[in-house]
């Protein structure tokens, strides 16, 4: 799992390609954001981890989190779950 963003033998992903091991946190959709943001999370994990995690909610609580992946963005649940979709997203156990 990726720390932060490097460029120490950084290569750049081919389009459409997603760093599925990367840090990642879960958030309540409504907690705001600002220098104390990170204190907020209420799991950590890789960003597959968590959009995994994220799926087994009941459908009428998802949209009350979003994630927020290192050195990237933060991702709405609707957002998350069309990526579970995704091709190369990770089978549980890889």
């Amino acid at each position: 799992m990726t720390d932060h963003p490097s460029t120490f033998k950084g290569r750049t992903l081919k389009s459409g390609q997603y760093q599925w091991d990367d840090r990642a946190s879960l958030h309540s959709a409504d907690n705001g954001s600002g220098v104390l943001d990170g204190m907020n999370a209420l799991r950590r994990g890789t960003f597959a981890e968590l959009i995994r995690h994220l799926a087994l909610l009941p459908e009428d609580e998802r949209s009350g989190y979003v994630i927020e992946k290192a050195g990237d963005r933060t991702y709405s649940a609707e957002e998350a779950l069309q990526l579970s979709q995704h091709p190369d997203f990770p089978k549980a156990g890889e």
